[in-house]
């Protein structure tokens, strides 16, 4: 290769190079009002964000993948854990992760800030982030649900148990939270009928129960769900 040449893929490359760079910079502002859905960027929205960065959570957390790695990130929080799981975890960290190595400072938010950062949450879960961060991939979820119900390791109802967060809050085989009660003997003590009121209208059962209902969910999933929990001790 000659010199010339050499110097002629050189600029040419550089050249394409920096024409594509600025066709995917205009193509993505373009498109960044409906990727943010800026349509929905409410006050209440922007309140949340300046909490956010009142209290600093990008020092643990990240967030559209800017901050630390400390901690999970929060982009899509709000689709990976029930509004009342959240709002648990900032009033009360000390409890929620007393068992844990990984801790979170007790930063004594209120009710109203508590409110305004679960608006934030809302709306940056529905950014198109083209299916980013990994560990909210719905295609790797889907996947994963999948091949759990197709009985490679587990039931559909203990699969449905897991995909639907269940372990957040309570504990099988010493594996899972402790917001709620564990569930090793939900068999003994619960029919299948009361199983799923608890999980479609866990009020009627308990009226403060911090429990939120899943009553969206398809009938033969609760019913799966159910089943596989009556069979816990029973």
């Amino acid at each position: 290769m000659t010199t010339k040449m050499a110097k002629y893929i050189f600029y040419g490359g550089t050249i394409s190079s920096a024409i594509l760079f600025l066709i995917l910079t205009v193509d993505t502002h373009r498109q960044i009002g409906a990727l943010t859905n800026v349509d929905r960027l409410s006050e209440n929205v922007v309140a949340g964000k300046r909490v956010f960065e009142k209290y600093n959570c990008n020092d643990c957390h990240t967030m559209l993948g800017f901050g630390g790695y400390y901690a999970w990130d929060l982009t899509k929080v709000s689709q990976r854990r029930s509004e009342a799981y959240i709002r648990r975890v900032m009033s009360h960290p000390e409890k929620v992760f007393s068992k844990s190595f990984r801790k979170m400072p007790q930063q004594h938010l209120s009710d109203e800030e508590i409110d305004k950062l679960l608006a934030f949450f809302r709306w940056t879960k529905d950014i198109d982030t083209h299916d980013w961060p990994p560990q909210d991939s719905e295609k790797r979820r889907s996947a994963a649900v999948r091949r759990l119900v197709g009985g490679v390791t587990m039931s559909p109802g203990a699969a449905l148990f897991k995909e639907n967060n269940c372990f957040d809050c309570h504990k099988l085989q010493d594996v899972g939270g402790d917001l709620g009660k564990p569930l090793d003997d939900a068999g003994a003590r619960l029919d299948i009928e009361k199983i799923k009121k608890w999980i479609t209208d866990p009020q009627s059962m308990k009226a403060d129960t911090e429990m939120p209902s899943y009553a969206d969910l398809p009938p033969k999933d609760v019913q799966a769900i159910a089943e596989f929990l009556a069979r816990q001790g029973g």
